[in-house]
């Protein structure tokens, strides 16, 4: 696998990751007793933990980034071995 394709996969994989994490923890203005923001909408986070967020989203894609490469590198894992994707060329 070259440096490239895993670098792709990495940012990719990232990205997915970040969305799946972003909404945990996430507390709203109006859900608390607090003060809202002036010029904020009531649904606005109060600490979104946004450092901590990508923190978890990097480990959790080098993990599955290294399972894929461990994929391919090692088990012998290809665009051909994946029944429906391998159905495609065939069309």
């Amino acid at each position: 696998m070259s440096p490239f394709i895993l670098l792709a996969t990495f940012l990719v994989t990232w990205w997915i990751v970040l969305f799946a994490i972003l909404p945990w923890g996430v507390r709203a203005q109006h859900e608390h007793n607090e003060e809202m923001v002036p010029g904020t909408a009531p649904s606005a986070p109060i600490h979104p933990m946004l450092l901590r967020k990508m923190a978890v989203t990097t480990a959790v894609s080098c993990v599955i980034v290294a399972l894929i490469y461990w994929l391919v590198a090692h088990s012998g894992l290809t665009i051909d071995s994946v029944p429906i994707l391998s159905d495609l060329g065939r069309a």
